[in-house]
């Protein structure tokens, strides 16, 4: 008996079929409501009003493995204590096999102790003791390695996102969508969101874009992986970063195949003058991360200069462009040559990472070489898309940036109003935009600091962990503290947690 036996099986009578919605954890389950089927009933109405059960035979005899299937499943938890199983007619009849070979495989589980049956009742699940869930203290001992605030940058404060406002989007967008949006569609992603990111993006960011050139996609770790692809399959080897970064997304392109050169960096940003041969530079121009310092308007002008001359691509992280606090927004550096700069931008410091959606926005000579790499289907969800459409469209996406700004610049004149009180040495740097700073540390104290910030329960990464390891720029001491992370009620204390460990 090697084969397994999947079954949808029905109550022989309305008791029965009423009362199965208790079904096993890993079963799918479509109960009638009072339907009762007998035994020579359609296949397709037994079918859509049953029970799912996967039973794993593993006896040699019809009734041995249905026995040792039936015991496998309860006692790896698969039925649950209570579930009603099947009437011994109706699962001989799925089963195809005798009604006594069913009747007799229950009969041994009862006496077993595995299965009860009253009259009534049908055959169930016997009740066995639960295991008592671990202590309170247990519990705290596993969690004492969770810091009590977290600082690291790169994520909102995720109690902001709107749900009331997504919801309303979600009902309105899926109302409207048409039936074949949810076929595998076009590898770009939804023309809705691309259509509705376009007049967003030149609107907001000075973008200059048609929905044509835009690639719907996963977060910017997976567009940075596709260009990557396409440089690889272009016969390139290498591209330029920056000096300070995310490991993450070196290790994406070293992943690729491809080398990472750092670029020196200074006062003025990022130093554009060393780039040479390379096919490509990695680069965010408008908000250099984590330092914070918008690129010089000189620099921005060298390097699409360079681009334009060496047929080199800009690839532009705006990774934080809604939040502009104490200065005029730094448009996208792709605004001043759309045919040499890939603009990419996400929903994840907006409105939260787990959305899972991001763009492109291409050259036209790469849009079709990125849509060919990614290929169809491959996107973020359908819906998603479609509600974020509505969003922007809707003028929802404005007024939720218009109201986290407000909150983000609240909480960090509050950081500069601790460090000015508590910590009168200590200079927050990079703060006229997004959603951190860069608090200046004495020569030398940096892992001390994090040492003691660790002891304090506050999670915080020295500006040591975003130095490219080949970098040729002096290493500087600093915290990279983000204020977006901690919900508002534990901002004060996250304050107070910080000023404590700092120099």
């Amino acid at each position: 008996m090697a084969e397994s036996w999947a079954t949808s099986s029905t109550a022989s009578t309305a008791s029965t079929a009423s009362s199965a919605s208790s079904a096993p954890a890993a079963s799918t389950s479509s109960v009638s409501g009072g339907s009762s089927v007998s035994g020579g009933s359609d296949d397709a109405l037994r079918a859509a009003l049953g029970v799912d059960l996967h039973l794993e035979p593993t006896g040699s005899g019809v009734r041995r493995g249905l026995t040792d299937a039936l015991r496998e499943a309860v006692r790896g938890g698969r039925l649950a204590p209570g579930t009603r199983l099947p009437s011994s007619r109706s699962l001989a009849a799925d089963l195809g096999i005798a009604r006594n070979t069913v009747a007799d495989a229950y009969g041994d589980l009862v006496a077993e102790g595995w299965l009860t049956a009253r009259q009534g009742s049908g055959t169930r699940v016997a009740e066995r003791t639960v295991p008592a869930p671990a202590p309170e203290s247990t519990r705290r001992a596993r969690e004492q390695g969770r810091p009590a605030y977290d600082l690291t940058p790169g994520t909102p404060d995720l109690a902001t996102f709107p749900r009331t406002g997504w919801l309303k989007a979600a009902r309105r967008a899926l109302t409207a969508a048409p039936h074949d949006a949810f076929g595998y569609g076009d590898p770009r992603g939804r023309v809705e969101l691309r259509t509705a990111l376009a007049g967003y993006l030149a609107r907001a960011r000075g973008v200059r874009v048609t929905p044509d050139r835009i690639v719907i996609c996963a977060g910017f770790a997976d567009g940075l992986m596709l260009l990557g692809a396409v440089l690889r399959e272009r016969g390139h080897r290498s591209l330029a970063v920056e000096s300070y970064g995310l490991d993450v997304h070196w290790n994406l392109l070293h992943r690729s195949g491809l080398r990472t050169v750092p670029l020196p960096f200074d006062e003025l940003g990022t130093r554009t003058g060393g780039l040479t041969d390379e096919p490509a530079v990695l680069m965010t121009p408008a908000h250099q991360f984590p330092m914070g310092v918008p690129l010089h308007p000189d620099r921005r002008a060298a390097v699409v200069d360079w681009a334009r001359r060496t047929g080199g691509l800009i690839l532009e992280d705006d990774y934080d462009g809604e939040f502009r606090y104490d200065r005029q927004p730094v448009g996208a550096l792709q605004g001043l040559d759309p045919d040499q700069v890939v603009y990419l931008g996400t929903a994840s410091k907006s409105l939260a990472p787990g959305l899972r959606l991001g763009w492109m926005v291409l050259p036209r000579s790469l849009t079709a070489e990125v849509a060919a790499v990614k290929g169809g289907g491959w996107s973020s969800g359908v819906l998603d898309q479609l509600t974020l459409a509505e969003f922007i469209t809707s003028g929802a996406y404005d007024r939720h940036v218009r109201a986290v700004r407000l909150r983000y610049r609240r909480r960090r004149d509050a950081l500069v109003a601790a460090l000015s009180a508590r910590a009168p040495e200590v200079h927050a740097t990079g703060i006229a935009a997004g959603l951190h700073a860069v608090l200046r540390l004495p020569a030398g104290t940096e892992p001390s600091v994090v040492r003691a910030a660790a002891w304090q329960g506050l999670a915080v990464h020295g500006l040591s962990r975003f130095r490219h390891p080949d970098a040729a720029t002096a290493p500087l001491d600093a915290l990279v503290v983000g204020y977006g992370t901690p919900p508002d009620h534990a901002w004060a204390a996250a304050l107070d947690a910080l000023c404590r460990v700092l120099p």
